[in-house]
């Protein structure tokens, strides 16, 4: 079972999976160009949950059609610091 982490610093918001940084994802599409954020909504959660998404399903397009409803219902509702686990994100998308 992964391990993802958020946590704010002074060098801004940092979040890992099992202790490794977490790849945005620009990739796939590039939504913040400031990097992730969470506890609202907008481009920085948006990024964020698309990454958490890709990383947890290994599946690119399911991640690009869920990240907008699961930024919404999860990352937007997140505190400074968290953690999630895969298990937590499997139950929120069984919630969507």
């Amino acid at each position: 079972m992964k391990l993802y982490e958020g946590s704010r610093s002074l060098a801004g918001a940092v979040v890992t999976v099992d202790g490794r940084p977490l790849d945005p994802r620009y990739d796939l599409r590039r939504l913040s160009p400031a990097g992730f954020e969470w506890t609202y909504e907008g481009a920085g959660p948006q990024q964020l949950a698309l990454a958490l998404l890709a990383d947890h399903l290994g599946d690119d397009a399911r991640a690009l059609a869920l990240h907008e409803a699961f930024m919404r219902a999860v990352v937007a509702e997140l505190d400074n610091a968290w953690e999630l686990t895969s298990d937590d994100i499997a139950e929120a998308l069984r919630r969507l």
